[in-house]
């Protein structure tokens, strides 16, 4: 599939299907800002039409309209915005019309595009709308598309909407990759061969190195939590590190991701229900993997330390007990009441490290608790940390277009951590309320009080419903573009 960026009419384009947008306007539905032209055309035929095919500009409302002289094109693509044309809206109307036409060999999109925003929404929408995974596939078939897409823009001779645009095709296909890992199935992503999949996507990227630490390694450095939670698989754990260094940097970011390929639960295991989706559990990993090489290949003068542990959680006279201590990496020692808490001692050895690279700031990026989810539903990242840099994340997830919110860490949470009695901090205390409050206030004992904030994506990296917009069943890709948004930004404040 090959994009284009042109300043043309929709009306005047040949393409196979022309997509425009509709608004609910306050007189009936009303297309929208790039579908001018369209509107001209048809005239005054317009809205009896649109009223006789029932559209109402219900944002995700998908009308197809074969047209006769009116329009160059054969088929007329109407979907609806909702009550504004903001990037949100536009982002998810170009995902519900990448799947109306999988038969058209080309798709002109005329949805509203007047500024960068706009266009990168377009992008990103269009192409993670029309993503498929297909690997298990008899044939392993694509399910289609068109050949060539063109985003039709008043603006595009404009050098950051032009910018905007490549930038958009960077991000979005790194999501998709993140997507393809996420629906893996968990005995062909083990964390051996996750991180196998690491160094190949790295690999030919200028300024990036990683090193990947296998199990002999994580014991001589004394990564406790890791191989405490990996010592249960037959498929030892990793911890993959990866460092971006551009030739100037004005800033230095570390990001830490949790990569469980499987969670069962261990000793305290999950219910099968419980069990179906927990292939995802990587999803942190992926995702600031991910981020890395999305801002080495647009180059940004950022500097980018990546530390992505990797383990599988299961049940085997191997396997971690409730009762048992860990020693962290630097020596502190955890006490495991919860196996099924596994994500945080994973993080933990991970976040000593990244500590240890003296970085401006660090974000943890995990699927770490159902409690999350319980808080804030499955569309929203709950985002806790120092005040200064969860206002710098939910900036940045603003631009990317991403829901985030912000939570608390109380005193009250913080001293139950340390409410051992045998090891210097408590894993978990089965006190129901405030549980992804606690694991975020367990992960900053290993901070070395830097700067830094910890996104819980428990709830949207994984879409369990009906396509909706660009979001499709399986992994979504969740916090990626923030990431990166925050990486821009910090570029720009440090200049």
């Amino acid at each position: 599939m090959t994009y284009a960026l042109r300043n043309a009419s929709p009306a005047k384009t040949r393409a196979e299907a022309v997509v425009v947008g509709v608004l609910q306007g306050k007189k009936g539905p009303e297309l929208a800002p790039g579908a001018e032209d369209v509107t001209a055309a048809f005239g005054r035929k317009l809205r009896p039409l649109l009223a006789t095919l029932g559209v109402s500009g219900k944002a995700g409302e998908v009308t197809r309209i074969p047209v006769g002289d009116e329009l160059s094109t054969s088929l007329l693509v109407v979907v609806g915005l909702g009550k504004e044309a903001d990037a949100a809206s536009v982002r998810r109307a170009a995902g519900a019309a990448a799947r109306a036409v999988p038969n058209a060999t080309s798709v002109a999109l005329a949805l509203p595009a007047d500024s960068a925003q706009l266009v990168s929404a377009i992008v990103e929408g269009h192409l993670l709308g029309g993503y498929s995974f297909t690997t298990y596939k008899k044939g392993n078939e694509s399910e289609g598309g068109p050949a060539t897409v063109t985003l039709l823009s008043s603006a595009a001779r404009r050098p950051e909407v032009q910018q905007a645009f490549d930038d958009a095709q960077v991000i979005a296909a790194a999501v998709a990759t993140v997507r393809d890992w996420v629906n893996t199935p968990p005995a062909d992503l083990t964390p051996p061969v996750f991180a196998e999949k690491v160094v190949a996507a790295a690999r030919g990227i200028r300024r990036v190195k990683v090193t990947v630490h296998d199990e002999n390694a994580l014991a001589e450095i004394g990564c406790g939590g890791i191989l405490g939670v990996g010592n249960g698989s037959d498929a030892p754990p990793r911890l993959v590190e990866l460092v971006y260094s551009p030739a100037k940097p004005v800033a230095h970011l570390a990001l830490v991701g949790k990569g469980i390929t499987f969670d069962t639960g261990g000793y305290t295991i999950k219910p099968g229900s419980g069990m179906s989706t927990m292939k995802s559990d990587m999803a942190g990993a992926a995702t600031v993997v991910q981020a890395l090489l999305v801002i080495a290949q647009l180059e940004l003068p950022v500097k980018v330390s990546v530390f992505a542990p990797m383990a599988e959680n299961m049940v085997s006279g191997q396997a971690m007990r409730p009762g048992d201590i860990l020693r962290i990496y630097g020596g502190t020692t955890v006490e495991v009441s919860n196996t099924d808490a596994e994500g945080r001692l994973i993080l933990a050895d991970a976040l000593v490290r990244a500590t240890e690279v003296q970085p401006d700031v660090i974000l943890d990026v995990a699927t770490l608790t159902g409690a999350m989810v319980v808080a804030l539903g499955d569309r929203i990242t709950g985002v806790m940390g120092v005040e200064e840099v969860v206002a710098e994340v939910l900036s940045a997830a603003e631009g990317a277009g991403e829901d985030m919110w912000p939570m608390p860490i109380p005193e009250a949470i913080v001293e139950r951590v340390h409410s051992s009695k045998v090891a210097d901090l408590a894993q978990h205390d089965w006190i129901r309320w405030g549980g992804g409050l606690y694991a975020a206030a367990f992960l900053q004992e290993f901070t070395a009080g830097m700067p830094w904030a910890h996104l819980d994506i428990a709830g949207p990296s994984w879409h369990g419903g009906a396509p909706s917009g660009h979001l499709l069943p399986g992994g979504t890709g969740a916090a990626l573009a923030t990431l990166v948004e925050f990486a821009r930004n910090s570029a720009l404040r440090n200049a």
